[in-house]
């Protein structure tokens, strides 16, 4: 059986981390593209001064207009072209990295996220939009960024909000890494293996991501209320790192190397309930990642524990907790259609998928979200 892995070439981590930046960019050359929403740049302007200075490189500003567009990206690598620099910087969140993936292509590029909100910043993959907004197609490379730098102050000092949904991206790691890892499905991680132009066999994914999704998992209940509460007082504690490590790191391969199933195409689905168009990514997953387990009958204990863990950090546990007071089956039903549909991860799920029995499992985990908090007074 064929498997692979795919992750960066280096990631690295900790406190200012940022001042490091302008010797990774020497590494490549002396001047680098930034992709970054001029209002990131502006938080962490005097540490991208002191590093270019110190390293002696130089920093060509790109702008960003927000939205992960064919002519946006054009635009950027017309500048990089013009100015020939030598390497790509994403600087922000998942969309700044998103469109720098794209103008990278795969080469010489450098990530760094100024929030812990989901685990894009290690894969070898991007999200194209139109302009209003709207999906229109996934980008894949033929590897992973060259470097991952993280600044765990940085990301202390971003809202809360942020690491929370970057949990609740994180909890559905290991579930979905399971589902994969149990039905023997192709991972992401094959795509650049030669599977996406079917020039190779598909693989499935190792041992090694469904370790390292597990222990998300792990991190999670140990570490993740210590790291909310880190952060809502702006501090770096031991805590912290790890999450800052589980969220972006492990989830991060964990989902590219040990596979996506349910929550994620779940989640997808849900994009037809106006209501959750507000909440953040990682939000929606974690619920998504309740039906999940409610869609594979997981034992109860599991399923308690995950609310308990959803309960602790604020993560939603019922749609109303997602900006949809009541769903009906037909509603129910649409978001399994999309869910459902030939192409999506669901179907890493062990077991033949039928849209009703998504549709049951979205309404049951609403009713068990709703149960578990009049329980415990929520």
């Amino acid at each position: 059986m064929r498997k692979a892995l795919i992750l960066p070439t280096k990631y690295v981590q900790g406190e200012d981390e940022l001042l490091n930046l302008g010797y990774f960019v020497s590494t490549f050359g002396k001047s680098a593209l930034l992709i970054a929403n001029p209002d990131d740049v502006k938080r962490v302007r005097p540490q991208l001064d002191t590093t270019a200075e110190k390293f002696n490189v130089s920093f060509i500003e790109g702008g960003f207009n927000g939205e992960v567009t064919r002519e946006e990206t054009q635009r950027l690598k017309a500048i990089a072209k013009e100015k020939q620099t030598d390497c790509i910087i994403g600087l922000g969140g998942g969309k700044a990295i998103d469109a720098s993936k794209v103008v990278a292509e795969g080469e010489r590029l450098i990530i760094v996220p100024t929030i812990a909100a989901q685990d894009a910043p290690t894969s070898h993959s991007a999200v194209l939009y139109h302009a209003d907004g709207s999906f229109d197609d996934y980008a894949y490379f033929k590897q992973s960024p060259s470097v991952v730098l993280v600044d765990t102050k940085v990301i202390a000092k971003a809202p809360t909000r942020f690491l929370v949904a970057g949990m609740g991206d994180a909890l559905s790691t290991y579930f979905e890494a399971r589902a994969t890892h149990n039905s023997y499905s192709r991972v992401n991680a094959s795509l650049p293996m030669g599977s996406r132009e079917r020039l190779t066999p598909p693989a499935s994914g190792t041992y090694a991501a469904l370790a390292m999704a597990k222990l998300c998992w792990e991190h999670l209940q140990e570490d993740g209320l210590n790291a909310k509460i880190a952060c809502d007082a702006d501090l770096v504690t031991e805590s912290l790192n790890k999450i800052v490590e589980t969220n972006i790191l492990l989830s991060g391969l964990g989902f590219e190397s040990g596979g996506l199933a349910a929550a994620h195409a779940i989640h997808n689905g849900m994009t037809v309930l106006e209501g959750t168009h507000h909440y953040l990514h990682g939000e929606k997953v974690a619920f998504a990642t309740l039906a999940q387990l409610v869609l594979e009958d997981a034992e109860t204990a599991e399923i308690n524990a995950v609310m308990d863990f959803m309960a602790a950090i604020g993560l939603p546990l019922t749609l109303a907790d997602l900006g949809v007071e009541s769903i009906t089956f037909e509603e129910a039903l649409a978001v399994a259609k999309i869910a459902s549909i030939p192409e999506e991860s669901i179907h890493s799920m062990p077991f033949p998928i039928v849209e009703e029995d998504v549709a049951n499992a979205i309404i049951v985990a609403d009713r068990i979200g709703q149960a578990y908090k009049e329980k415990h007074h929520m």
